[in-house]
């Protein structure tokens, strides 16, 4: 008998026929002996149309202790319907919000982070044999104010919740059926890998992947909670996402290939090749509150240097702004920059011991004659800056390239 922790978006719940297919499946579940606890999401869209109600009342700036108490009434109506769903199946269930489980938070709301969780009531429940279902994205602070966590906030109450009951293992439930070695709309030779480290899945998150929140990822590998990625409406093994690297080691140099189209690239040309000019350009930036991501910076014969970094799409005018104010502050010849640009990323353990692996990338990218702009490397990836329009061309010759092709999509 195990005990598994569900997590369901909010896609898989979105309407009440959902609900009752996600009851029925988590039926089958303790059917078969184990111990259940469901985490959910608000059904698709209920979030979005409660920020909404709140900005029209607030001309856009809600106070955030008050957002909280609204936004978690989302996920409040679902662990209701989900618990009323299997009662109705004949599975004895009891729902808790995030305060009734006690899922201690710091006190910053909508962004808030876990601290603690009391297991002990949910421990009794599972051992009267009922499934417990929780809400995701909330907790509360230590003065009983209801926080909720932000972007991805329930995948990470699921994680959480694994990792404080030791459970055997966390399913995220999706709409898709596992994690691809790329998007399968892109390529439809990717196909779904039956592991991947929680470094590798990391990686891919933070560089384009929207399967798994980074938070959830982060928090999985540092309590070493098994993390499942299936398909909420569809039979299969889905994603196991694991510590191990063994069997990793023994598969495809290269695991995934992640792409992001939300870049722009700024360069400053010209600048006074000085001790802290890199600060001088990054430090207005920064205190605008934008993320730097790569950075390349070249000396020239003459003392002057050009340096160029990438924000994200949404940060470039504002970005480009600063950056034409620096360059008149600083002597430089000029400013410019360009949002028609993708950053396309290989990520892979096996990387660590296999060389030559960026060197068969550039070869790809250079048979297709695709010019990289900007070369970002780390123990287990390279990414590099192309023109936006070359994207897809350049997944696919690299997907290829690397031998991740396979005959169909399942890769079964």
């Amino acid at each position: 008998m195990a005990l598994i922790v569900q997590k369901f978006g909010g896609t898989s719940v979105g309407t009440v026929e959902r609900i009752q297919q996600v009851a029925a499946k988590v039926k089958k579940f303790r059917e078969n002996g184990d111990d259940i606890v469901v985490v959910v999401s608000a059904m698709s869209g209920e979030t979005n149309r409660l920020i909404d109600l709140a900005n029209q009342v607030t001309d856009g700036q809600p106070v955030g202790r008050e957002l909280d108490v609204m936004l978690s009434t989302g996920e409040q109506v679902t662990i209701a319907l989900l618990s009323m769903a299997l009662i109705k199946l004949g599975v004895p269930t009891v729902s808790y919000t995030g305060s009734q489980v006690r899922i201690l938070t710091d006190s910053a709301h909508t962004k808030a982070r876990i601290l603690q969780i009391d297991d002990q009531k949910l421990r009794a429940d599972l051992k009267a044999g009922r499934v417990v279902v929780v809400a995701g994205f909330q907790g509360v602070d230590e003065h009983g104010n209801i926080t909720t966590l932000g972007r991805g906030g329930s995948d990470t109450t699921g994680v959480a919740l694994a990792a404080a009951l030791k459970a055997d293992e966390c399913q995220i439930y999706t709409d898709v059926d596992g994690v691809y070695t790329t998007d399968p709309r892109v390529v439809p030779q990717a196909r779904r890998l039956e592991k991947i480290t929680f470094e590798e899945m990391l990686e891919m998150a933070s560089l384009g992947s929207k399967v798994l929140q980074i938070r959830s990822v982060e928090f999985a590998g540092k309590y070493n909670v098994p993390l499942r990625v299936l398909h909420s409406f569809q039979e299969g093994p889905g994603t196991l996402i694991t510590l191990d690297e063994e069997e990793s080691m023994e598969q495809p140099i290269i695991s995934g290939i992640a792409f992001n189209r939300d870049e722009a690239k700024l360069t400053i040309r010209g600048v006074p090749d000085t001790p802290g000019v890199a600060f001088k350009i990054l430090g207005p930036v920064s205190a605008a509150n934008i993320e730097v991501d790569m950075i390349v910076q070249n000396v020239s014969h003459d003392n002057t240097t050009d340096f160029t970094f990438t924000v994200h799409r949404n940060d470039y005018a504002n970005a480009l702004e600063i950056l034409r104010a620096t360059a008149e502050n600083i002597g430089a010849r000029e400013a410019g920059g360009d949002f028609n640009i993708a950053k396309v990323s290989i990520v892979g353990v096996g990387m660590r011991s296999h060389a030559g692996v960026a060197s068969r990338m550039f070869e790809a990218l250079a048979k297709e004659n695709i010019n990289i702009q900007m070369i970002s490397t780390s123990e287990i990836k390279v990414s590099v800056v192309i023109e936006e329009k070359y994207l897809e061309l350049a997944v696919r010759a690299l997907h290829t390239a690397f031998e991740l092709d396979a005959p169909d999509r399942q890769g079964d």
